[in-house]
């Protein structure tokens, strides 16, 4: 957030030298907690180039070194840096082990053409796993650049060598920020390195390290390392006149030829406050390449960072439940209770909570809050979270870094519910006591308003709707015992479902007569059955005459059908009726049938 101040972020802005072309020095890794750093590395160099005779010959493929790191210390990550004349060796082998660079710099001098490089590897692993002992780089071979182009020779710039960064933590160590910087840049006359964005807090054991190549002892025209204006020095090993003299301040070597590994204390030239810093190295003669810069300063600051886990909608809402994560990695500092976080969606503010509890170095805060989207917001719209912001883009805590404290969704749209139809009741005949069949297929079609919207189902029960189990499986011949009889219809869509109904309805139909009885008992027209008439007219009468108009049966809804036999009238044995036509009167006492249906039948045996 603009408003507050950065810490520790450093931005390297070098000034180049016109006779060279390089790399830019820039920032490359942080670390901040208990962590402090350490150099080792060894020149291939059998002497110094500015004095020695035959500098073809006096550069070798290898060199060793010691580690010894105290046993308290956990090496966190080493890197290693090869430098040397030429356009590069980039495979070496680190204690026999085959290294590729997974870096490269380079440098030409503009005048002469002559190339000079570094390179980089993360043997981070293989340290860990070796730990203290000697280390050897062996393979790196600069002789044919030496051998086939006389100008380093002749310029005194033939050189070789490795060293490694190697950043460590301890429990007992004070709470630091290291940053590592690299590149290949080149002085003479003059590099100035501006730390911007500093924010001091303790300048106890600040110091500042440099690995460096191509210096010598014997060349001090004008060669000086300085921070806010103040020399720094180190005499007798460095002194205030010859920074870059093939020193080792770490071993306290005067031999390392050709390269330097310098760590200086700058405590005494910063202060509590500053908020920015200006390194400056000259050389009025002799070249030096500046290959990796890393600064300690003593921080005690958080870093609030937010990652949301996870956004749930409901359907037809304009609610959204946020679940995310304030976190304080990578920090010196606790991070107070009640650090102020808001939520936007499209850049407009439409919530604001707070941490609840200090979160600790290296801790985390699971929070979750529902919001509220305003009316104007539908669709295509972000949800952002940004901790350590009170609502107007203002934060109350200082921080490591300021550009971690927003996580924003995808892209989002409110989950609509699907919109339906209102879908008429269907009717059918009555097949007895409200029994009917139905064929709602085409209501698939007709309950869906959307055409992106899909029909997923027919069911009997809501529950079984809003669970999509227990489909009907038979729309088109679906049978319902007793009537009305309400139907559940799904509808879906990507995220959401509706569920809509309709009913279904029997009504009474006219009976259908079978004039055509046949008493043999064939199964077949034995009786004078007529269809859609028992347990549909409850009142029913009917009543069976012969052809003089004799009244011979009759019967309701609690008897059988005619099969032949004569109840009534002079016959009154039971028997068969003689074969011929017949005729019948159907008195169905119901307001919608009034009058009775009368017809002829014919009865044979």
């Amino acid at each position: 957030m603009q408003c507050k101040v950065k810490i520790l972020y450093f931005w390297i802005i070098i000034l180049f030298s016109p006779s060279f072309f390089g790399q830019n020095v820039s920032f490359y890794k942080q670390y901040n907690g208990r962590f402090d750093f350490t150099f080792i590395g060894n020149t291939m160099n059998l002497g110094e180039n500015n004095v020695t005779v035959g500098c073809e010959n006096i550069v070798v493929t290898s060199s060793s070194t010691t580690l010894n790191l105290n046993s308290d210390f956990i090496i966190q990550n080493a890197y290693l840096y090869w430098a040397g004349s030429g356009l590069g060796d980039f495979n070496v082998q680190l204690n026999s082990v085959p290294i590729s660079a997974q870096r490269t710099f380079s440098n030409i001098s503009i005048s002469s053409g002559l190339h000079y490089f570094s390179a980089f590897a993360d043997v981070t692993s293989q340290i860990i796993s070796t730990g203290n002992g000697n280390y050897t780089l062996s393979d790196l071979d600069v002789s044919q650049t030496l051998i086939n182009e006389s100008g380093y020779c002749d310029n005194r710039t033939n050189f070789a060598g490795w060293a490694m960064i190697i950043v460590y933590k301890g429990t007992a160590l004070p709470l630091n920020q290291i940053n590592i910087y690299d590149g290949l840049e080149s002085i003479p006359n003059e590099i100035t390195i501006n730390l911007n964005n500093l924010n001091v807090v303790d300048a106890n054991n600040a110091q500042i390290g440099f690995i460096a190549w191509e210096g010598d002892a014997n060349l001090s025209v004008n060669e000086t390392l300085s921070i806010n204006g103040n020399t720094l020095s180190n005499p007798p090993l460095n002194p205030a006149n010859n920074a870059f003299n093939g020193t080792n301040s770490i071993t306290g070597s005067n031999t390392l030829y050709n390269m330097d590994l310098d760590i200086y204390n700058i405590q005494n030239n910063i202060a509590v406050g500053d908020t920015s810093a200006q390194i400056q190295l000259t050389s009025g003669r002799d070249v030096v390449f500046i290959n990796a810069v890393v600064t300690k300063l003593n921080s005690q600051l958080p870093d609030a960072s937010v990652v949301l886990n996870s956004n749930v909608q409901n359907c037809g809402s304009r609610s959204i439940a946020l679940n995310f994560n304030i976190n304080n990695f990578n920090c010196t500092q606790e991070l107070p209770a009640a650090t102020p976080i808001a939520i936007y969606a499209n850049g407009q503010l439409v919530a604001q909570t707070q941490t609840t509890s200090t979160i600790p170095i290296d801790g985390s805060e699971t929070l979750q809050i529902t919001i509220n989207l305003p009316i104007e917001i539908i669709d295509n719209f972000t949800i952002s979270i940004v901790v350590d912001d009170n609502g107007s883009g203002l934060g109350t805590v200082s921080e490591i870094s300021e550009n971690n404290n927003q996580a924003t969704s995808p892209l989002l749209s409110l989950w609509a519910t699907p919109t339906f139809n209102t879908l008429p009741p269907q009717m059918t005949c009555n097949q007895g006591l409200t029994k009917g069949t139905f064929n709602f297929f085409d209501y698939s079609n007709l309950a869906i308003s959307n055409a992106t919207d899909t029909f997923a189902g027919f069911y009997e029960t809501v529950e079984d709707a809003s669970s999509a189990t227990n489909t009907i499986l038979n729309p088109t011949n679906y049978t319902a015992n007793t009537t009305p009889k309400e139907i559940f219809v799904r509808i879906e869509n990507q995220h959401c479902f509706a569920i809509t109904s309709f009913l279904l309805q029997t009504k009474i139909c006219p009976p259908t007569f079978n004039n055509y009885v046949s008493n043999n008992n064939d199964g077949e027209n034995d009786s004078f059955s007529i269809e859609g008439l028992r347990d549909i007219f409850m009142n029913f009468e009917l009543e069976i005459y012969n052809r003089w108009g004799k009244l011979i049966w009759t019967g309701n809804n609690n008897s059988s059908d005619w099969d032949g036999i004569a109840t009534n009238g002079l016959r009154l044995d039971n028997l068969n009726v003689p074969e011929g036509t017949y005729y019948y009167i159907l008195k169905l006492n119901d307001s919608d049938y009034p009058d009775p249906l009368t017809g002829w039948l014919y009865y044979t045996k």
